[in-house]
């Protein structure tokens, strides 16, 4: 998506109780049911009733039997997206399209998974043509690819082994103020350095968590916005483009695709990155953070390992990052709740973890289909 956007705001968030969900991983959960939970906290959030909305997006969900549970029949613009954690970011990009065109007024992105409870694995169920020759040398899932990815990294730009240790213990510093995060104790460099390999270099606290839990947030325009419950978050840019092959590597870190969505999302709002006042940053896996970050400008290439030391990101220094504990210690709700730490952070309802004066808030997602947004205050 190209041009200005700022027309487009965010008016409603909600989300599962992700800590309650871990610590019952033995009860079966219905994944409509967790979306449902989502979307009417999102509908009280707004202060709508679900008769106003007119755009359902579904992502992990089937469009057909969310619409039933929900009682909505009769939507006028309907979709499903893959349940991927790139597809966070393109539902709010097709939510400010559909607003913007008329095709709806007001549209609500619903996500949910009960990869917890119905022990998902994420270990390339679902692979592609090139499987059988991966698997011939292990590389049976997302991690083994990014491991061998920070692996090239760090033989390129001479990364120590706690090269991801700030981002680790940054994640369960923010997590601990978190009262829904699922890991709320914070850790230091030993403990970081002490967690098992998972696939090497990438330790247990260098992966995702696997959680159930439901996410939804409503878009509708500013102007509509300006008459309900909370003030608006404005979508002030937003941007994408796909980095795709058969694999998940990208041989260049997905910088290419991420220095192309930076110089269109910054032109979009003429805000700088040392502008920005918090950083949600996707992160499936510990080394996207470093990859992100360097793809979108925040730090120069082959430094995030290094930028990201000594404070530069807690919620009190200069650019705050994943300020809800992030994918490895709030929940893997496949970037879904990191927006919604977004939207909190600009209205300034993150409590314990709320960065002080938060006008701006970068969205950021390298992956195959890299995706990035700049919410603001509505001034």
């Amino acid at each position: 998506m190209s041009g200005s956007i700022a027309d487009v705001a965010v008016v409603g968030v909600g989300q599962s109780n992700f800590q309650e969900m871990y610590a019952n991983k033995d009860t079966p959960r219905d994944l409509y049911s967790l979306a449902a939970g989502a979307f009417r906290e999102a509908l009280t959030d707004a202060g709508i009733d679900k008769r106003e909305v007119d755009g359902l997006l579904c992502t992990n969900l089937k469009y057909g039997r969310m619409a039933d549970v929900l009682g909505m029949h009769n939507v006028r613009f309907v979709h499903d997206l893959e349940g991927s954690g790139r597809m966070s970011g393109i539902a709010l990009q097709e939510a400010c399209a559909l607003v913007r065109s008329g095709l709806a007024d007001v549209v609500a992105c619903v996500y949910a998974t009960n990869g917890r409870s119905a022990r998902l694995t994420y270990g390339g169920e679902e692979a592609g043509p090139t499987a059988g020759y991966d698997t011939m040398y292990g590389m049976t899932s997302p991690g083994a690819y990014v491991a061998l990815m920070y692996q090239r990294y760090r033989e390129m730009y001479g990364v120590p082994d706690d090269g991801l240790a700030a981002l680790a213990i940054n994640n369960r510093r923010n997590a601990a103020r978190n009262p829904v995060a699922v890991f709320q104790q914070e850790i230091d460099r030993d403990a970081y350095l002490s967690a098992r390999y998972v696939s090497e270099p990438l330790r247990k606290l260098d992966y995702c968590i696997i959680n159930d839990g439901g996410v939804a947030f409503i878009v509708t325009s500013l102007e509509r916005a300006r008459s309900m419950r909370k003030p608006p978050v404005r979508v002030a840019g937003t941007a994408g483009m796909s980095n795709l092959t058969n694999y998940y590597t990208s041989e260049d870190f997905f910088y290419s695709a991420c220095d192309d969505v930076a110089g269109r999302l910054y032109g979009q709002t003429g805000l700088r990155p040392e502008q920005i006042d918090c950083m949600q940053v996707y992160d499936n896996f510990l080394p996207t953070i470093l990859f992100t970050l360097e793809g979108f400008a925040h730090a120069p290439q082959g430094t995030a390992w290094e930028w990201v030391r000594d404070g530069r990101i807690h919620r009190e220094g200069p650019r705050p990052l994943n300020t809800s504990g992030g994918h490895t210690s709030e929940s893997y709700m496949q970037g879904f709740a990191l927006h919604v730490e977004a939207v909190r952070q600009i209205r300034g309802e993150a409590g314990e973890r709320q960065v002080t004066d938060c006008a701006s808030v970068q969205y950021m997602c390298a992956s195959p289909i890299v995706t990035s947004h700049v919410l603001t205050v509505d001034r």
